[in-house]
């Protein structure tokens, strides 16, 4: 496994934490596509195998960063982007439904990142 490579790509999740507190609409989508695109890529080039764990294991990562900031500065999240706390059912506190679901969307976002990065490895020469 390489740690490096994995934290250092994540630092693109921790920019986008920060963008995002201040509302990216639709634009956060396609930013994110891009940079899974990215990953792939620098995966497949430099990755010593295992490329769909370190596509999986950048986004936990990136899960953790955007977890933290988010629910660090929670205020100005939700006040960008209110559509992420509408619909929370009463009596539930958004901010610890977005802590609890973090790590499951990452995990998601981390199957998606891992097939795009060994579908990459299969195309991308080292």
């Amino acid at each position: 496994m390489n740690w490096k490579l994995i934290l250092t790509l994540s630092l693109f999740g921790l920019a986008m934490a920060v963008s995002s507190l201040f509302g990216l609409g639709f634009f956060e989508f396609v930013i994110w596509l891009a940079i899974f695109v990215l990953y792939a890529v620098i995966i497949a080039k430099r990755a010593p195998g295992k490329y769909f764990l370190h596509g999986f294991l950048v986004s936990v990562v990136n899960s953790v960063w955007v977890t933290a900031i988010h629910a660090a500065f929670f205020s100005t999240y939700v006040r960008n982007n209110p559509q992420m706390v509408q619909g929370t059912p009463p009596g539930m506190n958004p901010r610890i439904i977005m802590i609890v679901a973090g790590p499951i969307v990452g995990a998601v976002m981390g199957v998606v990142a891992g097939l795009f990065a060994f579908i990459a490895s299969k195309f991308v020469k080292r």
